[in-house]
Parts: C-alpha cells; sequence; structure tokens
C-alpha cells in the first residue's frame, strides 16, 4: 500500500470508530465529536476505559496493535457493564463490531470505577500472559532478536548449533512492512507449518535511526533477496514471493559496501584494487587438496582446526547386524578387490563405543590424497609437516552461473564491479546490465527492459541510473560452503535486519544431550561475536551475578518484618 493509501485506510478506521462510539463518548461524560478526531479520540478512549495513555501508542505499533485492538474492545465494553464471557467472545470475534450494537441498541450504563483486575484467576493469568507478549514483542521487533546459525557458512567464527542475540538497535531498528502477522515467529508458525502472516496491507519501509552503519567485515543477519531457500547453490531456482521482513533470515560478512568497487581474484577479496584486511576474528576457509606419498593423518587435519573432510576405514566380513550398525555413519563405500570394503565418514569417524557393541573389526586408513577444509594458517601448518609432499589450495578456473552472469566469471574470480549506493549514479551498459538489473527493478521498482540495444528505464532511453538506497556484498567466511552475494547479488539496505552481538547458547548437534559436557560448548556461551581478539566467555560472570541477585533476594525477604 501507498502512503495514499494508508492515508484513506487510517481515516475510515476513523470514521468506523466514532460511527460506532460517540454515544459511549456522550455516556462516559465526554463531548461525541472527541470519538473523530484521529489519536486524540484514542486518548480520550484509555481514560474512559481507566488505562494508561501509553496504551495509545501501543495501538500504532505494528504487531502489537493486533494484541491490543481487541483487549480494548474488551475493556470498553467492561467499562459499560459488559463482563460476561459472551460478550468478551461477541467483542472479539466481530472484531469489535459488537460495540456498534451495545452503542445503539443498548441502554448501558458507565462504570468508571469498575475493577480493573481480572476477578478470576483464569482471567488474571491471561492478562498477565497478553501483557507477557506485548512486550517480548517490542523487544524482539525493535531490540533484540535471538536467532541461531543453520549452516557452516561462517565456521570457525560461528559454529553450527550457535544461538544469538540480534542487535535491532545498532543499524536502527526496521518498523515491520508486515502489518498483519503472528508476534515473534518469523515467516511459518510452529508445529503446523502455516504461513504465519498476510501479504496485504504492506507498510513502506521506515527505519529509525541507529547506532552505526554497516561496515566492512561487520558480521550481518538480513532478510534474504533471492526469498525462500528451494535449492542452494541454483540461481534459477526461484522460491515463495515473500514481503521483505518475511524473507528468509540470513548471517554474512559484509565485504564490499556503498561506493566500492568489489573484486574477487583467486578466491581473495580486493577492495578499490586493494586486498580486503579482515577482522582478526575471521577465519576464511578454502578446499585444499593434501599429497602424501606415505598418507595424510586424520589427527594431523584434526590439529590444523579442519572440521570438514572425510576420514576411510576398511571392515571385512561383516555381518547383516554389523553393517546395519555402520549405515548411519558412512558417507559413501567402495568395494576392495580383497572382498573388503572401504567406508568413508565424516571427520567425526565412527564412534568407539559402537565398534565395541558390535564387535566391528575395523581399521582406519590414511589416504594419500585427501581434499579438506582449512583456514591459510591450518594449510600453513600441515604443509610444514614431515611427510606432506604438498598443499594446494583450491582455485576455481571453469565458468560458473554466479552473479554477473558475465561468461568468465567463478565463485573464486569475478569484477572489478562497483557496489551501488544511495543518490549515487551508475554508467549502464548491456554488458554491465545484469549486475544492476534486479536492484533497478525488483528492490526500486523501476520498469526496465531492452530494445534495439538501448536500455529504457520507465519508458525512457537512458545511459546511467541513480540508485535509492545503499547496498551490499555479504559473503561467508567458508568460502568454498557457502551461499552468497557471489551467486544472488548485492543486499539492499532494506533488508538489513541487525548485528549479531553475542552468543548466549552453542550446541554441538552430533553431541546427545546425555553427554552434556559435550553437546553444550561451555567456552562459547555469552561470547561476544565482534572484535579482533580471541572471544572470551562471560557465562561465569553471568551466573555469579544471578548468584548475587538471588542471595541478596532471599536476605532481604528474610530481613522483612513478619506480619
Amino acid at each position: 500500500m501507498t502512503l495514499t493509501q494508508w492515508f484513506i485506510f487510517f481515516l475510515a478506521v476513523q470514521v468506523i470508530h466514532f460511527l460506532g462510539t460517540w454515544k459511549l463518548y456522550h455516556k462516559a461524560g465526554r463531548k461525541p465529536w472527541e470519538a473523530a478526531v484521529p489519536v486524540y479520540n484514542a486518548v480520550v478512549l484509555m481514560r474512559i476505559i481507566n488505562r494508561s495513555t501509553w496504551w495509545t501508542v501501543l495501538l500504532f505499533i505494528p504487531i502489537v496493535n493486533l494484541i491490543m485492538f481487541p483487549v480494548v474492545w474488551v475493556e470498553t465494553l467492561r467499562s459499560f457493564g459488559k463482563t460476561s464471557t459472551t460478550d468478551t467472545i461477541l467483542g472479539v470475534v466481530t472484531l469489535g463490531f459488537y460495540i456498534y450494537y451495545i452503542n445503539y441498541f443498548e441502554d448501558v450504563q458507565y462504570r468508571p470505577e469498575r475493577e480493573l483486575k481480572a476477578s478470576t484467576k483464569g482471567g488474571d493469568t491471561l492478562s498477565s500472559l497478553l501483557f507477557a507478549i506485548v512486550v517480548a514483542t517490542i523487544v524482539h521487533t525493535y531490540i533484540m532478536q535471538p536467532f541461531n546459525i543453520p549452516s557452516s557458512s561462517l565456521e570457525k567464527t560461528l559454529l553450527v548449533g550457535d544461538f544469538l542475540f540480534v542487535s535491532k538497535l545498532h543499524y536502527g531498528p526496521r518498523t515491520p512492512m508486515t502489518t498483519v502477522a503472528a508476534p515473534m515467529v518469523h515467516d511459518t508458525i510452529p508445529v503446523i507449518n502455516k504461513r504465519s502472516y498476510s501479504k496485504w496491507p504492506q507498510l513502506p519501509y521506515f527505519r529509525f535511526p541507529g547506532f552505526e552503519s554497516v561496515e566492512k567485515n561487520d558480521i550481518v543477519v538480513f532478510n534474504w533477496p533471492a526469498d525462500t531457500v528451494t535449492k542452494f547453490f541454483d540461481a534459477s531456482a526461484v522460491g515463495l514471493r515473500k514481503p521483505i521482513d518475511k524473507k528468509s533470515n540470513y548471517v554474512k560478512r559484509c565485504v564490499g559496501t556503498p561506493g566500492d568497487t568489489f573484486e574477487l581474484r583467486d578466491g581473495i577479496v580486493f577492495i578499490n584494487g586493494k586486498e580486503l584486511k579482515l577482522s582478526g576474528r575471521a577465519r576464511p576457509q578454502y578446499m585444499h587438496t593434501i599429497y602424501s606419498k606415505t598418507g595424510v593423518s586424520p589427527a594431523l587435519i584434526q590439529q590444523a582446526g579442519s572440521t570438514e573432510f572425510f576420514r576411510s576405514f576398511v571392515v571385512s566380513n561383516l555381518t547383516q547386524e554389523q553393517a546395519q550398525a555402520l549405515t548411519p555413519y558412512v558417507s559413501s563405500s567402495q568395494q576392495n578387490a580383497d572382498g573388503s570394503i572401504t567406508i568413508r565418514t565424516s571427520e567425526r569417524g565412527l564412534p568407539t563405543a559402537m565398534l565395541q557393541q558390535y564387535q566391528i573389526p575395523v581399521q582406519e586408513v590414511a589416504e594419500p590424497v585427501v581434499t579438506v577444509n582449512l583456514t591459510l594458517d591450518g594449510a600453513e601448518k600441515i604443509r610444514a609437516t614431515t611427510g606432506i609432499d604438498s598443499v594446494v589450495r583450491y582455485i576455481e578456473k571453469r565458468p560458473q552461473p554466479v552473479f554477473g552472469q558475465v561468461a568468465t566469471w567463478n565463485q573464486d574470480n569475478m569484477g572489478p564491479f562497483l557496489i551501488p549506493g544511495r543518490d549515487k549514479s551508475v554508467k549502464l551498459t548491456l554488458q554491465n546490465l545484469p549486475l544492476y538489473k534486479k536492484a533497478i527493478e525488483e528492490y526500486e521498482h523501476n520498469t526496465l527492459k531492452v530494445e534495439n540495444g538501448q536500455i529504457i528505464i520507465n519508458g525512457k532511453a537512458t545511459d546511467s541510473y541513480t540508485f535509492k538506497q545503499d547496498y551490499f556484498f555479504m559473503m561467508g567466511d567458508n568460502r568454498h560452503r557457502s551461499e552468497d552475494s557471489r551467486f544472488w547479488g548485492f543486499v539492499p539496505q532494506d533488508h538489513i535486519v541487525g548485528k549479531p552481538t553475542f552468543v548466549w547458547m552453542s550446541l554441538d548437534q552430533n553431541e546427545s544431550w546425555f553427554n552434556i559436557t559435550k553437546k553444550v560448548r561451555w567456552d562459547r556461551l555469552f561470547t561476544t561475536v565482534g572484535g579482533d581478539d580471541e572471544p572470551t566467555s562471560y557465562f561465569w560472570y553471568f551466573v555469579g551475578a544471578l548468584a548475587v541477585y538471588f542471595g541478596y533476594s532471599q536476605y532481604k525477604k528474610r530481613k522483612e518484618p513478619k506480619a
């Protein structure tokens, strides 16, 4: 909806409110015309129902107002003696229009001194629950949002199973564009797996001022511009068409900001011709091939910090029961000439307890050629080890269908090209148009076509375009295991959600809850996300603060005089 349409809608709501409540305003000792004045009528209504003026503010906060409107309808009915369960149900299911009936057809009396506290324990519990939901929704929408890491694209910096708090205040809270949605969930209602929102009506994009702007090296949570994940690394796979604030949440590192000239050379980022200096905590990883005539030890790979590689084991003379026990851990297998089988597993290998339980004879094999995901420092450690012939970083040479549609580009080599920014003009050619076409058409809502070799925007031939908002280039630190801007392009400013501030919980997805000491990564609890130094856990400081608080509360309680 446009601003004009929203203004008309707002006025229509005021008319509906006036027609349905003016007699009630009069019975409450107010002037009937007060029910017709926008915003002021809400302030007066809060006084009539004996509620705080702050409730007026809540009525204009998207999503929160979906909770507040039914509450106000019920409170209005109760202020005029309609306190039965039937009255409450009618007030809610008729979307407040039951008040029309009360206004015109019943001779109700205003009750200024009514009891505000619920008369039943269930009602009191419901009131407390609604208040908690309102507060949580405000915090979730405008201050801090929980987020978990589902993939390894930022591995070494953020791990799969990390649970983050994402600050909305750093880059400025974004008001919800989707006005009708379930509170505190994203695009899907849990358990029933149904859409949690209505696509209509939509508010225009608006963001409150923040403490800072998105900078290079920032880890950023944003709405994925390509919409819902249907197939990774496939630019032709189009997902659901969602409102901006209901698109899938992604987290990546910003490597290019508005006005930068971005280039990727053999997997290394260059900005304005200079190599991008990453923050101290950044641990970019690349696929490497390790060669050794004597075999590459899995222990050596693990010591180098890799968590993404395969291990090989040889087994023979397996019973059916033994084979079934091995199956969950096997990624591939190969029959050998001597009748034995070589199986491949993840870096975690085969559990010792399982091998002992089923008495499976197994021998690990050190392969002469191993493909491993490593940081550059990890590769150097292995390269310097006796018995290692060479360690070669993989660099993609073949053309790939990546962002920009340039025939020679791939995930390791692309550019240079300019990252667009607000009020910045870009010279358009038929060659660079694929870089900017989606931003001009979809993100900035223009019509664009090419006729007879000319670029036509909004019906006019042009050779340049001035952008209306800022754009960013986002990449995962796990360079060969990340779907990012290299495949789907720029992230618009209006897609930015917030900045991860700290990890409050971290769970190893490969460990059982029965092994709590390993399931919880205790050293990552309450660690900050940003910075150049090594992360420090503040978990025990938090526990200590809680202990002091509860200890003081108990001490104070014992000191209170007894009745």
